[in-house]
């Protein structure tokens, strides 16, 4: 079976702050964020609302397309999680 990689993106239960992440287990590394496994930026600003991912066949283009995202304007990162998850809900369930 063929690896995936992954893009995604985690905000707050206010939808203020995002987190461009990237990773070869989007389940295990959403449920670490949750679970405020490893300290910095997502576990100080409590960012454990999985609102976007991406799949990518390589780590190459995974992480490619991660540092276009982090690139991008506020309102483009938005418009883009919209554009596939209107309410901003949590996407967590749907991948477990």
């Amino acid at each position: 079976m063929p690896k995936s990689y992954y893009i995604y993106i985690l905000t707050n239960h206010n939808n203020t702050t995002f987190y461009i992440g990237v990773t070869n287990d989007l389940i295990r590394r959403v449920w670490e964020h949750k679970n405020e496994m490893a300290n910095g930026f997502t576990k100080k600003y409590k960012l454990k609302k999985l609102v976007y991912f991406e799949s990518y066949p390589t780590a190459k283009e995974a992480i490619t397309r991660e540092k276009q995202l982090k690139n991008w304007h506020r309102q483009w990162k938005i418009n883009l999680i919209k554009s596939q998850n209107p309410k901003l809900k949590d996407l967590y369930d749907k991948i477990i």
